[in-house]
């Protein structure tokens, strides 16, 4: 008998919704080493090899160390390139499917004006996607608009905007479960890591 016939129902349905699950690393806007030396601490004790399986950056790594030290955390690393990735090879735009859901994947720097919600809207129209990432403003945001769900995952670094000094670092993490995401925001205040929830279902 093969071990998943010896497990009674209700763990063979527990493993195989844990099979299903998908956790997505969303973060960017690092800007190391130029305007911060790396990850918070706190950060990166939470961010532990093998536990997710794909990574979104929305830009702005700089250097390729960062890259490479994304890709130690999950095999599957996908990055489009911000305003100050420059001689790095990331498209410009990119779509990402994971489980039941399109994912948009850009910068941001490209819409005006910058985080625009009509301006996004446009784009994930375009791009036909349940689900629009895009940085640039380093400010967490994630909401839902006309039935598909916007995520900026603010700078992972806290490293300062064009419009703004004082940057609270963010990263988001989506948990996909068939047509959920349930999406964790951990953000660092006052250097102690906070969490919020935010569930959005595909209609």
């Amino acid at each position: 008998m093969d071990q998943l016939g010896s497990l009674s129902d209700a763990e063979q349905g527990r493993r195989l919704k844990e099979q299903s699950r998908m956790l997505v690393l969303v973060l960017g806007d690092l800007h190391i080493p130029h305007r911060c030396s790396s990850l918070p601490a706190k950060f990166k004790k939470l961010l532990v090899p093998g536990k997710i399986q794909h990574i979104l950056c929305t830009g702005n790594l700089c250097i390729k160390d960062s890259y490479d030290y994304l890709k130690t955390l999950a095999g599957d690393v996908h990055v489009v390139r911000g305003d100050f990735d420059e001689g790095l090879s990331y498209p410009e735009q990119k779509i990402v499917t994971v489980g039941h859901f399109r994912i948009g994947l850009i910068h941001g720097h490209q819409v005006i004006p910058w985080g625009d919600m009509a301006s996004l809207a446009v784009l994930q129209r375009q791009l036909n996607v349940d689900i629009l990432l895009s940085g640039h403003t380093h400010k967490f945001e994630a909401l839902e608009h006309q039935n598909k769900f916007f995520i900026n995952p603010g700078s992972a670094t806290g490293a300062y905007s064009a419009l703004d000094r004082n940057i609270t670092p963010s990263f988001v993490l989506m948990d996909i479960q068939a047509s959920t995401v349930v999406t964790y925001v951990y953000q660092l205040i006052r250097n102690e890591v906070k969490v919020e929830r935010i569930e959005y279902r595909k209609s």
